[in-house]
């Protein structure tokens, strides 16, 4: 192993070790209790809010998925992408944050399968139960996507065993989110996206450097058919130009459906202090996700560069994803310092993928251990037995999610692009129809859920196959379908008891 490679790897561990000593720190002074576990006592500040509801959002696609899709086939999918995200976002903290914060703390709701059974009053949990399968069913992959992302990352520096990598991975994230549940996920979410911030910064600058500066950057790209452009795409096999549709840019577009369902995303607007803060969360956060996107996708446009000069070499299907670490290990060699710097980047992509698969691993266990074990099959827990399951559910989950992480040849991009079109299609158009729809009630909710999960399978495998105006990203089709199910079954069945309206009108009238 050469001297780089030592320096690397030994400010990775000194990083890994810090994000276990403070996770565990900030555990013991967590609030022991099923709301200090899985929303630190709704006492998040107004910055921790920001940055960590987006550091859960960005995962391993902000370093390594929208880079890779850049330096492929040009900036058009990847921008596309980067748009939807980005009014997503500024759109999920303008309609729904506040609304779902006053509302979740009136009906004692702790997390998002409990917040929707309790707004339609349910006594059979049946919208409980539905929510937590989809939960568990969409975030076991979407958290294996994240080791898979830590595996590549080990094995393509140090030639570590791949599986070797995933594992070491989750259990640094097991040992923080399961001691210091959501206080410790928090926090260490805000320090990942600075460092996940440094990390694009740094890797930026050193590429156009080693691509020749700016010009020769953008001459280059220029110099690719379609690369460029909004409306065409570089295929690399031809080298040349291919049409961007219509249907794609709103195919690309449609992620920003996406975060009116992201339960991990969601639970921080539960978990401010102040419903009034969340103002300037807003601005944080929109600010930070446009700024860090547009880097990245700049960073494939860059790596393309550099591979051009033989400075790195051309890379080729889900190997592009590894563009930031190709030019993190060529940064490496110019002395100990860099390298130094080099492994700060590399333990900015840890950080991505971290701070994602902790806020997952946490809803997800939530979903088990206080929505199905307690609500749906009635098992009376002490607050002691409570956290005990909690912690259980979160290694049981990891485990799982390493099983499913076991091919190195696994695309980052793909699988988030299916858990985040679940997510988004299932919870999206319940949440905003529970928040702003007097008249959805229990059996629309239902149906909508239902629809939303079943539509993404079958939109994924069996339609979007057909091509032409059929390939669509499933997220929007399904999110359609969902929400015609919601208003339909709703209007067909009885409105809501008149208690259960009193509630929505007295959350609004605030």
């Amino acid at each position: 192993m050469t001297s780089a490679q030592i320096a690397i790897m030994a400010t990775i561990i000194i990083y890994l070790c810090l994000v276990i000593f403070t996770g565990v720190m900030i555990g013991r002074r967590s609030k022991k209790s099923a709301e200090g576990f899985y929303l630190g006592g709704r006492g998040m500040g107004p910055l921790v809010t920001a940055m960590s509801a987006e550091a859960s959002d960005m995962s391993s696609y902000l370093l390594m998925g929208i880079p890779g899709l850049a330096y492929l086939s040009g900036v058009a999918d990847a921008s596309w992408t980067a748009i939807g995200l980005a009014v997503g976002t500024y759109l999920n903290f303008l309609l729904v944050a506040r609304r779902l914060r006053r509302y979740s703390v009136k009906l004692d709701a702790i997390t998002i399968p409990s917040f929707i059974s309790k707004r339609y009053g349910e006594r059979k949990p049946v919208i409980m139960c539905i929510s937590a399968v989809i939960i568990l069913v969409f975030f076991v992959p979407y958290v294996a996507s994240g080791l898979a992302a830590i595996g590549k990352l080990f094995n393509s520096l140090f030639g570590w065993d791949y599986m070797m990598a995933v594992i070491v991975g989750a259990v640094v994230i097991i040992s923080y989110t399961s001691v210091g549940g959501f206080s410790a996920v928090a926090t260490m979410d805000l320090i990942q996206s600075i460092i996940m911030t440094l990390a694009l910064c740094v890797i930026v600058v050193f590429g156009v450097v080693q691509a020749g500066g700016m010009d020769a950057v953008m001459d280059h790209a220029r110099s690719l058919p379609g690369f460029l452009s909004f409306v065409e795409t570089y295929n690399v096999s031809s080298g040349s130009a291919e049409p961007y549709g219509f249907i794609r840019i709103i195919s690309m577009m449609a992620w920003g459906l996406g975060y009116f369902g992201m339960p991990h995303i969601l639970v921080r607007f539960m978990a401010i202090r102040d419903e009034k803060e969340l103002v300037t969360s807003r601005r944080i956060a929109s600010v930070w996700v446009v700024i860090s996107m547009a880097v990245a996708v700049f960073i494939g446009i860059v790596g393309h560069a550099v591979s051009s000069v033989g400075r790195i070499p051309f890379l080729e299907g889900s190997t592009t994803e590894t563009v930031i670490v190709r030019l993190a290990d060529l940064l490496s060699g110019y002395g100990i310092f860099p390298a130094i710097v080099a492994g700060c980047i590399l333990a900015g992509i840890l950080a991505a993928t971290m701070s994602t698969a902790d806020s997952q691993l946490l809803a997800a266990s939530s979903a088990f251990s206080e929505n199905v074990v307690q609500n749906v099959f009635g098992i009376k827990l002490t607050n002691k037995q409570n956290m005990l399951v909690a912690r259980l559910t979160v290694v049981v989950i990891a485990v799982i999610a390493i099983f499913l992480a076991a091919d190195p040849d696994s695309n980052v991009f793909q699988i988030v692009s299916f858990a985040w079109a679940g997510f988004g299609a299932t919870f999206g158009p319940a949440m905003l129809c529970a928040l702003f729809w007097k008249r959805s009630n229990r059996q629309g909710i239902m149906a909508g859920l239902v629809v939303g999960g079943v539509m993404i399978f079958v939109w994924k495998f069996a339609v979007r196959p057909q091509g032409g105006v059929f390939d669509i990203y499933e997220l929007l089709p399904a999110f359609i379908c969902a929400t015609v199910a919601i208003i339909v079954v709703s209007l067909l069945t009885p409105a809501p008891k008149k208690e259960i309206v009193e509630v929505f009108d007295e959350v609004n009238a605030q």
